[in-house]
């Protein structure tokens, strides 16, 4: 059956290429949602996850450096990560293979929604999308036995500009489904919100 948008034609084995996308915003200015049309019939699917034009429409107009990829058993969390100002990142983030809980947290001091979360899941299913501008932290939970993450950068990994907040700050309040996940040893040593603001990443400058 081909998604909404995507018939096929008549007498071919091609299909009409109107793969559009719907932008979703959250509560934080910049973080939204993407869904896209796909095509799927009995061979599999075929599926734009970016189109730079259409985002640009949408008022994505990100320029990506680097592409990264990984895989994360049941209940492993990675997070809350980000890269401070000296190399801003930006991700557009989707599941390939499995489900994941996938969070961003408000960084940017002065912001009207400082330190606030939005979540959200996402599936190799749906194919939908979260888009997450620099000057925000951002992890993500595995919720299926196996999950595969993929998300283009706008930005190139720096480990000196790099920062981790605590995935279970009480400040920040996130509820993840987990409550015992599986933390590499840096995101267990993770900063809660008052240790940040020590030496804040990102000011609003909006």
């Amino acid at each position: 059956m081909a998604a909404v948008g995507l018939p096929v034609l008549a007498g071919s084995l091609k299909w009409a290429p109107v793969m559009e996308i719907r932008v979703t915003p959250t509560k934080l200015e910049g973080v939204v949602l993407i869904d896209t049309d796909f095509f799927r019939d009995e061979r599999g699917f075929f599926l734009e996850n970016y189109h730079r034009r259409r985002f640009a429409e949408h008022g994505l107009d990100y320029e990506f450096v680097q592409d990264n990829h990984s895989g994360s058993a049941k209940s492993v969390l990675r997070g809350l990560h980000y890269q401070d100002e000296t190399a801003p990142m930006g991700k557009l983030v989707r599941c390939t293979a499995g489900a994941i809980f996938d969070v961003a947290v408000d960084l940017r001091v002065g912001a009207p929604t400082f330190g606030q979360w939005v979540g959200a899941e996402l599936t190799a299913e749906t194919m939908r999308q979260l888009m997450i501008p620099s000057g925000f932290a951002h992890g993500f939970l595995t919720l299926s036995d196996r999950a595969e993450v993929q998300y283009k950068c706008t930005g190139y990994y720096a480990p000196e500009s790099e920062g981790t907040l605590a995935w279970n700050d009480p400040e920040v309040g996130i509820e993840w489904p987990v409550e015992r996940p599986q933390l590499s040893a840096r995101d267990q040593q993770g900063k809660g919100l008052r240790e940040y603001l020590e030496k804040p990443a990102f000011r609003y400058g909006g």
